[in-house]
């Protein structure tokens, strides 16, 4: 595989912020900084760098960090251009305290950084992906709130006066949820359980606003799969919540360059860790947390209702494996498999 420098004369890279992104033009053969160039992250902004690549003829590459954050907007733009953007993380630096840190000197290493790793990421794609991502940043959300306030419901009925506690006693929590918000609070109530009644009232009724949410977004988030790639729906354990967590972890055909790298990037693929004749691996708590909880919840289902799942966990334990370790087995296997039928494509319709 040619390396950067061979394919490109010079390397643009970007250290995005919320309000500025300051850019440094790098010769690709020799790392020497060119230019550079502080703009407001706004159209013009991204214009003005636009014309200073510009400046410097020939094969070009855009070094980016957070393409889908704070260098969203600029990196929308280059790909309308026609431009080559790969995505960086936070470029390395120096480890000691005194090592040198602004945006130019920024810049000037994530350029560095691209001309040195052997492979490159592309950003994600916009779209139906950027949708889902939106809707399940928005679901997620939703129903983290839910969640806290349910627990907070509970707390407050443990200690809440008997004549509350003794309305509630013995609830499961839909039918508490169901109960607190038809609560009214009566004035000749002393203050302490009027109080409570109104607010176990209002955090029920946040609840149930919340999951109203929250079933909204599903919905949403349903349409925009069956649409885009039904087949996967069609995998056991695979819903739309987990669908739509995969298809943005993978976003477009060739991002991922093999299903290893795929299930690296859900950190489904252990890592070696072996020295002289001890082989080992250690477990990979890096990556997409999002995407490793999907794999997760597709592992969980197929062994509770899939025979051939719960036939390869019997033989791997009779082989001495534990219950974890034959579900990290499990997810690896999966993020193959689902990976696979990512990058054939959805099946052509005969009808």
């Amino acid at each position: 595989m040619p390396i950067l420098a061979d394919l490109v004369q010079v390397v643009i890279g970007v250290d995005t912020h919320k309000h500025t992104h300051t850019a440094a033009v790098v010769v690709a053969a020799t790392g020497g900084v060119l230019a550079g160039r502080t703009v407001p992250t706004t159209p013009a902004g991204y214009q003005a760098l636009l014309r200073l690549a510009r400046q410097h003829p020939g094969p070009r590459v855009w070094a980016i960090e957070s393409t889908g954050g704070y260098g969203a907007g600029l990196t929308r733009l280059l790909a309308d251009s026609g431009e080559w953007v790969v995505e960086l993380d936070r470029p390395t630096r120096p480890a000691r305290r005194g090592g040198a840190k602004s945006d130019p000197i920024d810049a000037v290493r994530a350029a560095r950084e691209a001309l040195s790793r052997p492979q490159l990421a592309q950003p994600r794609a916009g779209g139906q992906r950027a949708a889902l991502g939106v809707l399940l940043a928005a679901r997620r959300s939703a129903v983290a709130a839910s969640t806290c306030a349910q627990r907070q419901l509970h707390a407050l009925v443990v200690a809440a006066p008997e004549r509350l506690r003794a309305r509630l006693r013995g609830c499961s929590t839909r039918q508490l949820i169901t109960a607190c918000a038809r609560l009214r609070g009566h004035p000749s109530w002393e203050l302490e359980c009027r109080t409570t009644a109104v607010v176990l009232a209002a955090l029920a009724r946040r609840v149930i606003a919340l999951d109203a949410e929250a079933r909204t977004h599903q919905q949403a988030i349903m349409a925009i799969v069956r649409g885009w790639r039904p087949d996967l729906l069609a995998e056991l354990g695979v819903g739309p919540i987990v669908a739509a967590t995969v298809l943005g972890a993978w976003s477009h055909p060739g991002r991922c360059r093999s299903d290893a790298a795929f299930a690296m990037l859900g950190g489904a693929a252990p890592i070696p860790a072996s020295s002289g004749q001890t082989v080992r691996h250690r477990l990979n708590r890096c990556g997409d947390r999002q995407l490793n909880r999907a794999l997760h919840t597709v592992a969980l289902v197929r062994l509770l209702r899939d025979l051939t799942t719960q036939a390869y966990a019997a033989r791997r334990r009779a082989q001495g494996k534990t219950d974890p370790e034959i579900r990290r087995c499990l997810k690896r296997y999966i993020a193959r498999q689902l990976y696979r039928l990512l990058e054939a494509g959805p099946p052509l319709d005969t009808a």
